[in-house]
């Protein structure tokens, strides 16, 4: 077999289309605003969500704003670190993700306002990709909604709605929670006494967002006795629906005595089926899910 000199190995390699010159332009990201690191390239994704190759070299400038609006909306307080938001790049879109919700819930996202991704990776400091993709999913949570070509608007809770989520979770969680009291023993249910201590300790702040968090908590914990995980998914689900958002931020005194009374049912729950008083504990779980809106 004749082998390959030189020239016709040269002549191959010339022939050969250049790789990034064939590489689709979707394999590029480009920061949403000017000095903004894009986290997207970093992690070798792509503007349309599949894997890119991550190289050293730039690739064609592509709209990364997509259409979607970026003025006028109020930025959104984060933790900070020597003037820079507190955002690990090893899970951006789970962290953008929580810094959403607790954005909804603490009222800095106003129902009925429209957002747009590359607005708020600005001010996150990442991409418009992660932001993009945590909203669709608090999309998918029904606590924002699309708005095509300009990004997603925030829903507002009526009262018919938040009614029927609270009966919803009553119809499912009061049976099950009235089954165990029936069936674990008194010591387990001493397990819980620090999750309701923390959502007195987080009422006390006067934070929904802050309260939110402890009360799907101890809500998780007493759920987790039943060994169900789609039990825990579905009964998590309606709470946060019941949650996000709620329009408002740092509450008043009158919001601080509603989450303190709600707390305060947590921790005479606890104490009633610590002390297997199911009569006690059947009316508590009652009034419990009985009024809108409450834990």
């Amino acid at each position: 077999m004749e082998q390959a000199g030189p020239r016709s190995r040269q002549a191959t390699a010339e022939s050969a289309p250049d790789a990034a010159a064939t590489r689709p332009a979707s394999a590029y990201r480009v920061p949403a605003q000017p000095g903004v690191a894009d986290v997207d390239r970093e992690r070798g994704i792509a503007a349309d969500g599949t894997a890119a190759a991550v190289r050293g070299d730039t690739g064609p400038v592509i709209d990364a704003a997509r259409g979607e609006h970026t003025h006028s909306e109020t930025p959104i307080p984060l933790p900070r670190t020597q003037g820079r938001p507190v955002v690990q790049r090893s899970s951006v879109r789970g962290q953008i993700l929580d810094a959403l919700r607790a954005a909804l819930a603490g009222g800095e996202l106003t129902p009925g306002e429209v957002y747009s991704a590359p607005a708020l990776g600005e001010r996150f400091g990442v991409s418009a990709t992660p932001v993009r993709e945590a909203m669709q999913q608090l999309a998918i949570e029904g606590a924002v909604e699309v708005v095509p070509n300009r990004g997603f608007r925030v829903v507002r809770r009526g009262a018919r709605e938040l009614a029927e989520l609270a009966e919803v979770r009553a119809l499912l969680q009061v049976p099950v929670i009235m089954r165990l009291a029936r069936t674990v023993p008194a010591d387990r249910w001493g397990d819980l006494r620090p999750l309701a201590d923390e959502t007195a300790r987080a009422a006390s702040s006067g934070c929904r967002a802050t309260y939110g968090e402890a009360d799907r908590a101890f809500h998780r914990g007493v759920l987790g006795l039943a060994g169900n995980e789609q039990l825990l998914q579905i009964a998590d689900d309606l709470h946060r629906r019941t949650q996000l958002p709620l329009g408002v931020g740092q509450v008043g005194s009158g919001g601080r005595v509603e989450l303190m009374a709600d707390a305060a049912e947590h921790i005479a729950l606890v104490d009633a089926l610590v002390a297997e008083d199911l009569e006690a504990a059947c009316c508590l779980v009652e009034k419990h899910f009985g009024t809108v809106g409450r834990g």
